[in-house]
């Protein structure tokens, strides 16, 4: 399951999610169809199956939470020592330009740790301690700021086509307002 912050779910989240499983076993016990459960609880119908499927192998035990999917390789010191390296710039880092890629970071964090991370497992990291993917302006050498601003200010109001009038008119195809 996905999160939108990428972290997945804290302990009170799990917690939460926990006592959405047991309220569909409770469910499944009075033979309520699945499609009801999940409609009522807002989740999937595949996931109250999965959950009475376990609910029924393992009683209760079966739908308790199992904690974190995976344990993060880094502790504590070792990723403030990261936040640290990745706040100083790819240069301190060695690299000749200012730009992290994913990459970049996954050596780091091998060299630095000697722990080997794939790029998408970077990924997870990174958005777990709330850095964010930053996409740099790119801009043209040969750019002129000034000239830009010119036809801006000129020469764009003149071949900018006006706007039609609003005025009541019919969406039929019949109707001669239409045509």
């Amino acid at each position: 399951m996905r999160y939108a912050q990428g972290g997945g779910l804290t302990a009170e989240g799990r917690r939460r999610r926990e006592q959405v499983r047991l309220e569909a076993a409770g469910r499944s016990e009075r033979r309520v169809p699945a499609a009801v459960i999940a409609a009522e609880l807002r989740v999937s119908e595949r996931s109250v199956r999965r959950w009475r499927q376990a609910w029924q192998a393992e009683g209760l035990a079966g739908l308790a939470s199992r904690g974190q999917a995976a344990q993060c390789r880094l502790d504590e010191e070792q990723l403030a020592a990261l936040d640290v390296a990745l706040g100083a710039g790819p240069l301190a880092a060695g690299w000749t330009d200012q730009r992290w890629t994913l990459a970049r970071v996954r050596d780091l964090v091998a060299s630095k740790f000697g722990e080997p991370y794939t790029v998408p497992g970077i990924w997870y990291l990174l958005r777990r301690r709330g850095w964010t993917c930053q996409l740099g302006a790119r801009r043209a050498i040969e750019r002129d700021d000034g000239a830009v601003e010119v036809w801006k200010k000129q020469t764009w109001p003149r071949i900018k086509a006006p706007r039609r009038p609003s005025a009541a008119g019919s969406s039929s195809k019949t109707s001669a307002a239409s045509r």
